[in-house]
């Protein structure tokens, strides 16, 4: 099974890209839904994080607050490697099972949204990697209006991950989400289909 990583700067529009393989008929899996898993309701990392946080971060129904969390935790280096720590080794084996369950459906190729793809070293686990890519202005507008996340909380947000330009050098695809959204899908029509063709050759 060929496995591609999607990854990129925050508000870079990977998720965008996402769903357009998606649209073409890719597998898909997303690490930030596992993120949502791991942090559901009564887990145990949820159990862990009301313990650290109390119970100010949590919203009436008991789910995590996850935008008032990550506005601490990105502030603060130290709360972020703790968190990450806490939840990213549960990410990667809920990825690793979800493969393992495809791979015995003999699903030929899948793709995984994975935001912090280089910065928790896990790019050794993946095929080849797409990054997708877009002007600084235009990543830190989207996490503004988007995600209606605070100018503390984006600085904080791109500081933590690797630059932009590093992540770019080491793809093994580009895509250019800075324009239309005509053109990045035309990008991704064009990997999707180098894809097939390299299952299709066994190159």
């Amino acid at each position: 099974m060929l496995k591609i990583a999607i990854t990129g700067g925050a508000g870079s529009g990977k998720s965008t890209v996402a769903r357009m393989f998606q649209e073409l008929g890719a597998e898909v899996l997303d690490a930030d839904e596992s993120a949502r898993e791991a942090v559901a309701v009564g887990a145990p990392a949820w159990q862990e994080l009301r313990r650290l946080y109390g119970d100010d971060y949590f919203n009436p129904d008991g789910s995590l607050n996850r935008s008032m969390l990550a506005s601490r935790v990105f502030g603060n280096p130290e709360e972020r490697r703790r968190l990450d720590g806490l939840i990213h080794p549960r990410v990667a084996e809920a990825i690793r099972a979800r493969l393992a369950e495809l791979a015995r459906r003999g699903v030929p190729l899948v793709l995984v949204e994975v935001p912090l793809l280089y910065e928790t070293g896990r790019e050794a686990g993946f095929d080849r990697v797409i990054v997708v890519s877009a002007p600084e202005d235009d990543r830190i507008r989207r996490l503004r209006e988007r995600d209606r996340r605070g100018e503390a909380e984006i600085r904080g947000i791109l500081k933590a991950q690797w630059p932009l330009p590093d992540k770019v050098a080491r793809a093994d695809y580009v895509v250019d989400n800075g324009g239309e959204l005509g053109r990045t899908r035309q990008q991704v029509k064009n990997i999707w289909a180098d894809l097939k063709n390299q299952l299709d050759t066994g190159s």
